[in-house]
C-alpha cells in the first residue's frame, strides 16, 4: 500500500480479507475467546479509566491481544484510505506518508487520508441515493 499502491500484488492482497487481515484475527480470537468472560467482568465491572487500563496491561497476553488490536483496525484503516486514495487516483507522494499513518497512528493518518480524499459532491450524492434507495 505504501510503495506499490497501483500495483497488482497490492491490489490482490489488500482486496482479499483472507489475507490481509484474517492472520490478525485468528490469532486475536484464539487469545481473546478463552478471556472473553475476564475482559467483560473487568472492563465492565467500573468505568475503564487510565488506571484501569494500565493495571490490565501488565499482563504479558493483555499486551498481545492489545497489540493485535491495534494492528487490525490499523491495517482496517489503512485498507480503507487505500481504497479511497485509489479511486481517487491520488499520486504517491500523497498516498504514501497518509498511508504510513494509517498503519502507525491510525486516528491521525485516518483523519488525514479522510481530508485528502473528501469530494463533498460524491459524499451529497452517496448519502442522497442511499436516501433515495430507502424511501
Amino acid at each position: 500500500m505504501w510503495f506499490l499502491p497501483k500495483h497488482d500484488i497490492t491490489a490482490k492482497v489488500m482486496n482479499d480479507i483472507r489475507i490481509c487481515i484474517l492472520p490478525l484475527l485468528i490469532p486475536y480470537a484464539i487469545l481473546v475467546i478463552p478471556n472473553l468472560l475476564d475482559i467483560f467482568i473487568t472492563l465492565g465491572s467500573e468505568m475503564p479509566t487510565p488506571e484501569l487500563v494500565i493495571e490490565f496491561f501488565q499482563e504479558d497476553e493483555v499486551i498481545l491481544i492489545g497489540w493485535l488490536h491495534f494492528l487490525a483496525f490499523d491495517i482496517l484503516a489503512g485498507r480503507y484510505i487505500w481504497q479511497r486514495m485509489i479511486n481517487l487516483d491520488r499520486p504517491i507522494y500523497v498516498s504514501t506518508p497518509i498511508l504510513i499513518l494509517s498503519m502507525m497512528v491510525a486516528p491521525l493518518g485516518f483523519l488525514l487520508g479522510i481530508i485528502t480524499t473528501w469530494d463533498s459532491n460524491n459524499f451529497k450524492l452517496e448519502v442522497n441515493d442511499r436516501l433515495i434507495n430507502h424511501d
